[in-house]
């Protein structure tokens, strides 16, 4: 007997997980995110401490101070902070973006809050032992020298120092320079801490399976004890601009290279809220974010010229970009910048409505994947917040998506494909670079 053939229904709409919302008693803000199966729990803590708050001589501070926190503190050495750590699986990690300092704590739940008092530890008692932090100096210091050798960071640093303004914090490196970090010592690092790794304008997003009054104790009381008896200082710097001359290409000569890698980009929208954001995922998922997107359908597929290139639209605080990035054969540079510039253009024709399905689709029915773990929740939560954005905007941008039209997203494109584009080439210079300049396509500098 044969059995009826299942019927198969479209998924319906998803929504990211909602949060209850607290205050410590130290009026710290905090996100909830039950999650009933994720048995380890997924913390992070934002410290909006802008990048630009680091003295111009001394930049990489910040990131030494959160590589360097749970190297010792004030009741206990370094040494015994990682036995701490390691015999009751805890892992915690420190960063820097743009927007400031993040912790990442991932612990059982059942030992989360000793993760939560060992990170209050390394918050409020650092002591930023000489050794250790010249260690981390050094081997940040070995690490400029290391990603210098790879061309992808190398066309990066040159990208941002091409795309923003010298006066633009991100036109240079989030960790620092040698020169910034040659003389940085361990005072630096205590001075930095003291002035800006405060309480007052922390969030803490914690997701995982646990009870939220129980939680809610557990962090009242650890974190819920950080107090600052001081203000953060008054900061006056220039905002990250793009730079009117961007329109530009720069070839940075490496004799040689059998590939070159390519960073094209221009500007682009910022995230201002998600029923605006949701043309973006779909553009560059069609153009640049998959690999039948259009860009490796002619120069991987059709062409043979790479193993894959991406492009997509990256947000940042008052704007954003469009970025492609990737690497070439070198003897199809020049051809490649030529059919990029195609591809463009016929972008600037317009999606097709297939193209917009399945962009669509892709992203709206692969996001309860994407947010399947506690550390993906954990992880959006606390980056949206950094941009003053909550996680409505992941639904608002899903819904917002399901009934775009074409025209919608090829207004989209339109709105920002005509902007001043920055290529920056990394390869062999003597080979290519009078073929790029004949392509017409910007005033080129040789590096």
């Amino acid at each position: 007997m044969n059995a009826a053939r299942p019927e198969v229904h479209p998924p319906a709409p998803w929504t990211f997980p909602q949060a209850s919302e607290h205050t410590l008693d130290n009026g710290l803000q905090v996100a909830l995110y039950p999650l009933p199966g994720q048995h380890v729990t997924s913390t992070r803590l934002n410290l909006p401490v802008p990048l630009a708050a680091e003295p111009r001589d001394r930049e990489g501070v910040m990131t030494m101070v959160s590589r360097t926190m749970d190297e010792g503190t004030a009741s206990h050495s370094a040494d015994e902070m990682a036995e701490l750590f390691e015999g009751n699986g805890i892992a915690l990690h420190a960063g820097v973006t743009q927007h400031g300092i993040w912790l990442d704590l991932e612990a059982t739940t059942r030992n989360v809050e000793t993760g939560f008092g060992l990170a209050l530890e390394c918050l409020t008692q650092p002591a930023f032992p000489e050794q250790e932090v010249n260690r981390h100096r050094l081997q940040r210091i070995s690490q400029i020298d290391h990603d210098l050798a790879d061309p992808g960071y190398r066309g990066t640093l040159e990208f941002v120092r091409t795309f923003f303004t010298p006066q633009s914090r991100l036109s240079r490196p989030t960790g620092g320079t040698r020169e910034s970090l040659a003389d940085l010592t361990r005072e630096d690092c205590a001075r930095f801490h003291a002035d800006w790794v405060r309480p007052g304008d922390a969030f803490v997003v914690v997701a995982g399976d646990f009870d939220e009054q129980t939680m809610l104790a557990a962090l009242n009381r650890t974190l819920g004890g950080w107090h600052s008896q001081t203000s953060a200082p008054t900061l006056d710097v220039a905002s990250d601009q793009p730079a009117d001359d961007r329109n530009r290409v720069v070839f940075v000569d490496r004799p040689g290279s059998v590939q070159t890698e390519i960073h094209l980009g221009w500007l682009g929208p910022a995230r201002e809220n998600g029923t605006q954001w949701a043309p973006y995922p779909v553009l560059s998922y069609a153009v640049g974010g998959s690999p039948h997107a259009r860009i490796d359908r002619v120069l991987r597929e059709e062409k043979g010229y790479t193993y894959g290139m991406r492009g997509s639209f990256r947000p940042r605080s008052d704007f954003g970009q469009f970025i492609v990035a990737g690497s070439v054969r070198a003897d199809s540079t020049p051809d490649s910048l030529r059919l990029l510039g195609e591809i463009f253009d016929g972008v600037d024709g317009g999606l097709d409505a297939e193209e917009l399905r399945e962009g669509v689709d892709f992203l709206s029915m692969t996001a309860p994947a994407r947010y399947a773990t506690a550390d993906a929740v954990a992880d959006e939560a606390a980056s949206l917040h950094f941009v003053g954005l909550d996680t409505s905007f992941i639904t608002d941008y899903l819904a917002a998506m399901r009934s775009l039209t074409l025209e919608d997203v090829n207004s989209a494109w339109q709105q920002w494909s005509s902007q001043p584009r920055t290529i920056v080439l990394v390869g062999d210079a003597d080979k290519y670079a009078d073929q790029v300049g004949a392509l017409g396509i910007g005033d080129l500098t040789v590096v």
